[in-house]
């Protein structure tokens, strides 16, 4: 019992730190979640006189922690939360762009920048594309917030929110082969490709089923009640229950809470939502990914306890450099089909595809006897800070002067 109280105020301490930043940003008008990522790194570099502090932040910068708050516990209510906001009418409307660039684009920007780092930083093919499968995973929460303040269009908006939302599924599955199968399959051959072909579909259209039957089931629970409170917890039991269902039966937990959220939130909301319901649900889950989205952007920041620099600084502008132009050209391509955006859109979507909380989740979750680990851990982290702070502090000015904002 001492124990998990000790816990909790080290959480508890962690959450207060974060909210008042956020506070303050919010006062001073600025991204709280980058605000919230140069305060963790000023704390994770510089040992407060505060031994309570101190001892929260060694407790929640821990490798394990880390992982489980945000893997576990904060990925699903995110996903899900997200499903709930976007409306399906909208984002079947640019279903070309955020297809194209969700599936298209992550498999092409996985396979630049596995192929670029390994030749360039001379590491294992295993290693470098586990690396590569992190990067292909973009977090819209700092861009779609800037994206709003400036005034950018539905559509833009829309179109990165669905690519995140389903490139996060396709890059954990991609994480997952590349870093725990890919070589046995290389050695394969052909059949290998196969193997790694029909795990990929498995994870994905295994996930996505899941999700839909375990959305519409709950769809069909709440169009018997009119009570807010008890629909709110069944959509909770869904986001949680879908993604350890998914994960237990071995396929996709992160496309499961999609698409099942899509499900509840559309359908769902048809058949079963008054307009207090949806008032209400938007509510209650927006305070919970406020505590959230305040926790796990102080986390990214304090993450600098567990990464050394020194003597790499070369595989840190190698990595950054790699990620960028990767991205360029996978954005490029992946939206060729799609002829309702302009070049002033496609550079905006390019530099606005920030990436977050889980590439570093996810580079954590690599074993510590797993070959590049360091390296792996070193470049993720360096390419998460670069592209929060540089690219997420640049992104408003660019909006101004690509004048795609009201």
């Amino acid at each position: 019992m001492h124990e998990f109280n000790q816990t909790f105020i080290q959480i508890l301490i962690m959450l207060a730190i974060a909210i008042t930043v956020v506070g303050i940003a919010k006062k001073l008008k600025q991204p709280d979640t980058i605000a919230l990522v140069l305060v963790g790194l000023v704390l994770g570099i510089f040992s407060l006189p505060f031994p309570l502090v101190n001892q929260a932040e060694s407790f929640i910068s821990q490798s394990s922690v880390f992982q489980s708050i945000i893997i576990s516990l904060f990925l699903p209510i995110l996903l899900g939360d997200a499903t709930l906001k976007l409306p399906f009418h909208q984002l079947f409307k640019q279903r070309r762009a955020v297809l194209g660039m969700a599936f298209g684009g992550t498999f092409l920007s996985c396979l630049l920048i596995g192929t670029t780092i390994y030749f360039l930083v001379d590491l294992p093919i295993a290693v470098a594309f586990s690396f590569a499968a992190l990067m292909s995973a973009t977090d819209p929460i700092s861009v779609l917030s800037i994206f709003k303040s400036a005034g950018v269009s539905q559509k833009l908006s829309t179109i990165m929110e669905g690519e995140s939302l389903f490139n996060d599924g396709i890059a954990v599955v991609l994480f997952k082969i590349s870093s725990i199968y890919l070589l046995t399959y290389m050695e394969m051959g052909w059949v290998g490709l196969g193997n790694g072909s029909f795990m990929f579909l498995k994870f994905a259209i295994g996930g996505a089923l899941l999700g839909i039957l375990l959305g519409y089931l709950c769809s069909q629970v709440i169009r018997l009640y009119d009570d807010y409170p008890f629909e709110i917890a069944i959509s909770a039991l869904l986001f949680f229950g879908s993604y350890f269902i998914a994960e237990h039966f071995g396929v996709s937990g992160v496309i499961a809470v999609v698409s099942g959220g899509f499900v509840f939130g559309d359908y769902g909301a048809k058949i079963g939502m008054s307009e207090e319901t949806k008032t209400n649900i938007n509510t209650f889950w927006d305070v919970i990914v406020l505590i959230a989205n305040s926790i796990i952007f102080l986390l990214i920041g304090l993450e600098i306890r567990n990464i050394s620099f020194s003597g790499q600084w070369h595989i840190v502008f190698y990595s950054i450099v790699v990620v960028i132009l990767a991205r360029i050209v996978a954005l490029y391509i992946s939206t060729l089909p799609s002829k309702r955006l302009s070049r002033k859109e496609r550079v905006l979507l390019n530099w606005g595809g920030l990436k977050g909380s889980l590439s570093i989740a996810l580079a954590l979750s690599l074993p510590q006897d797993f070959d590049g680990r360091d390296t792996v851990l070193l470049m993720t982290f360096s390419v998460v800070l670069f592209s929060l702070i540089v690219q997420g502090l640049t992104l408003k000015p660019l909006i101004k002067k690509l004048k795609l904002g009201k």
